[in-house]
């Protein structure tokens, strides 16, 4: 293990699930599609399947798929993400460089798939609402609170149960972000991923998109900072004698 093999696995796996996740969203945003309008729940399922296929794709690496997960493995305190690759300042810019290339990536490609659908698309917002995340109700404090939960609940399972999503199991992750997008997706589409929203977002702002409006970037920070948060502090709960002792038993 190497940190440039960790590197191509997160990229690789990143794009894959920014690929089938985002275009999940194209599919039932977006006009004249064979999917058109099939609703939230139908998005939710599209996500976890996209998460199946990325942590397979990056199993080599543990799988982060999202700076939440790395930072909150940083936080549980560590020392190895995977064999071979200590917790060290190298490493977790490694992880986090590949997470939000990967993500850029992956959005560029669902562009490319859905390229004549977005040229007839009338709406920005449906447009916009393929790349990236966006509250219901606009505010922002609220907004920061649901999403540092939704990415607790997902990065302290994830510890709880195996340390990665890797060792966790594929299936297992992708029905947890199921649940997450069904229990605590309504108020903001639930990022729970900086890099999924902004690496999207970045490939919003840049791409040739007819009739595309404002990447609002007003909003922008607010999937970044809340799943940083909430990574941080399930991991530090996760590292918590007495929630080690409870998953023990």
């Amino acid at each position: 293990m190497s940190l440039g093999i960790v590197f191509l696995s997160e990229v690789f796996g990143t794009a894959m699930l920014t690929l089938l996740g985002c275009g999940v969203v194209a599919n039932t945003a977006l006009k004249g599609t064979k999917g058109n309008n099939t609703g939230f729940l139908f998005v939710n399922f599209g996500w976890g399947l996209a998460v199946f296929a990325g942590v397979f794709v990056a199993a080599k690496s543990g799988a982060h798929l999202n700076p939440a997960v790395t930072l909150g493995i940083v936080a549980s305190g560590k020392s190895e993400f995977v064999p071979g690759i200590p917790v060290d300042a190298a490493s977790i810019f490694t992880y986090l460089g590949a997470e939000l290339l990967g993500a850029f990536i992956g959005a560029v490609v669902c562009w490319l798939a859905y390229k004549q659908h977005f040229d007839v698309e009338p709406d920005p917002a449906n447009k916009l609402g393929t790349f990236s995340t966006g509250p219901a109700i606009r505010n922002y404090g609220w907004n920061l609170v649901t999403e540092i939960i939704g990415t607790f609940v997902l990065v302290f399972v994830i510890l709880c149960f195996g340390g990665s999503p890797n060792e966790l199991g594929p299936l297992a992750v992708a029905m947890l972000v199921v649940g997450i997008g069904a229990s605590l997706g309504g108020p903001t589409g639930y990022a729970i991923n900086p890099a999924r929203d902004l690496g999207p977002r970045i490939a919003h702002a840049v791409l040739p998109i007819k009739g595309k409006g404002s990447s609002d970037w007003s909003y922008a920070w607010v999937p970044i900072a809340g799943p940083i948060i909430g990574g941080l502090l399930a991991g530090f709960a996760a590292h918590l004698p007495i929630v080690f002792t409870a998953v023990a038993k």
